[in-house]
């Protein structure tokens, strides 16, 4: 599971919205001690432990303890730990699940002490205003932001006689025209070395498509179909945040998923479900030749034996390009002993001091611009280029996820209705049904 992908952690996060406030009580000040930390990956948890010297350096009465748990168990330590008062001090966290914990106030609103230290948060050019909850108030600092790409196979678009920059630049249109359908089907090859743009194609056995699955069970389809859906305009939610639906009756929206199934239907893509290894393995495999996937897979793609990989931006729409941007932040628990120490750890990994030294190796790309510019120098030095993303990002490309309530509510309800759609056991009509659906669940 990758770590921003968390839709399936929030299946053993449901205790929480059980969870009443009782082990929620004001944090103490003591500004020593030990300050209790914790992520669900791995990759982050050893990129910040280099923030430690220098933390512990200006700060040797405090020690911080970094612990991981796999995603599996992350938030059920956590819900174990509001019941009996000993979750971590601060701890990473997902948007989806703000809603929950604000509600229950398990964590606290950092509003009086961000005043009280003059802590600057201009700071983080992304993923801010993503930890305000319906109060008002904030609750999280930006740790990190993610956002989709496509990954393609350079010397099979060498091969198909494409350049670089064609992938670069391609385009898309809701009736399925633009140059991303026509790169997608010449891309393409059947068993018989017959390319899906040409006479005699046999979609019933393809070698090589050319491009994966873009259909998913995820609500926002991060790395799927939401980067060709927002380049018309549409957004996930009616407001941009807490909103009251999400927007899946959208006309275009729904033209969209008929395309996304038409791609599996015409052979260009790999029926829903049907490739269960990763998408660096199908790329390396041969069965695909471009992917859409994560921002944190990147250094992961460039790093595979044998393979040389591209990174290209998302497509570009009627509207230009809009990339879905998701910003995991750090909480702190409202029963901390040690509020004032734990509160200068967690404004340290918010600098770009700690940003620039713990992003350095690309498990996740910074929050703050100068920590992220620091880091793509960095894994560019290492031969993985990640300018789509800064790019993305310095072009106002990136929209954020939206806050919602319920969000585990949102997430059960909608990933079987989305399977049920692209495995073919469901129709159009689904949509409306989806869209009223959410609107009772965020009501509630």
């Amino acid at each position: 599971m990758k770590k921003r992908r968390l839709i399936s952690m929030l299946a053993v996060a449901g205790i929480a919205a059980a969870l009443s406030a009782c082990s929620a009580g004001g944090g103490t000040s003591s500004a020593s001690g030990t300050v209790n930390w914790w992520t669900w990956d791995e990759k982050q948890a050893a990129s910040y432990k280099k923030c430690l010297p220098g933390f512990e350096k200006a700060n040797p009465d405090i020690k911080v303890t970094i612990s991981q748990y796999a995603v599996t168990d992350y938030f059920t330590k956590l819900t174990a730990g509001f019941v009996s008062g000993t979750a971590p001090d601060a701890f990473q966290n997902s948007v989806p699940l703000l809603g929950a914990y604000a509600a229950q106030k398990q964590i606290m609103p950092l509003d009086d002490l961000i005043k009280k230290t003059n802590f600057d948060t201009s700071v983080f050019s992304v993923g801010l205003d993503s930890w305000k909850y319906t109060d008002g108030k904030q609750y999280g600092l930006p740790l990190d932001w993610a956002s989709a790409a496509f990954y393609f196979n350079k010397d099979a678009v060498k091969a198909a006689g494409y350049t670089d920059n064609d992938i670069n630049t391609m385009t898309w249109n809701l009736n399925g025209t633009g140059t991303f359908d026509k790169i997608v089907a010449h891309l393409t090859i059947d068993q018989n070395g017959v390319r899906g743009d040409e006479p005699g194609f046999d979609k019933t056995k393809v070698k090589t498509y050319g491009i994966g699955s873009l259909s998913s069970g995820d609500f926002n389809g991060q790395t799927s179909w939401n980067a060709f859906i927002s380049t018309t305009g549409w957004r996930l939610g009616d407001k941009s945040a807490w909103p009251t639906k999400l927007e899946y009756d959208n006309p275009d929206f729904v033209k969209t998923m008929d395309w996304v199934r038409s791609l599996e239907d015409r052979g260009f893509a790999p029926k829903f479900g049907s490739l269960t290894v990763s998408g660096p393995e199908q790329l390396s495999s041969g069965k695909v030749a471009m992917m859409e996937g994560g921002s944190w897979d990147a250094t992961t793609y460039a790093k595979v034996p044998g393979l040389t990989v591209g990174i290209a931006p998302t497509v570009e729409g009627p509207k230009g390009r809009s990339v879905i941007s998701n910003s995991n932040a750090n909480n702190i628990f409202a029963g901390t002993k040690h509020l004032d120490a734990t509160w200068k750890w967690v404004t340290y990994m918010g600098s770009t001091a700690c940003q620039s030294v713990a992003g350095a190796d690309g498990a996740f790309l910074p929050s703050i611009s100068k920590s992220m510019s620091a880091a793509a120098a960095a894994q560019l030095k290492q031969g993985v280029d990640l300018s789509v993303f800064t790019k993305a990002l310095e072009n106002k490309e990136l929209y954020p996820a939206p806050p919602t309530v319920n969000g585990q509510q949102i997430n059960d309800t909608m990933t079987p209705l989305f399977q049920a759609y692209f495995s073919g056991e469901k129709t159009d009509s689904v949509f409306s049904d989806m869209a009223a659906q959410t609107k009772a669940i965020l009501a509630k």
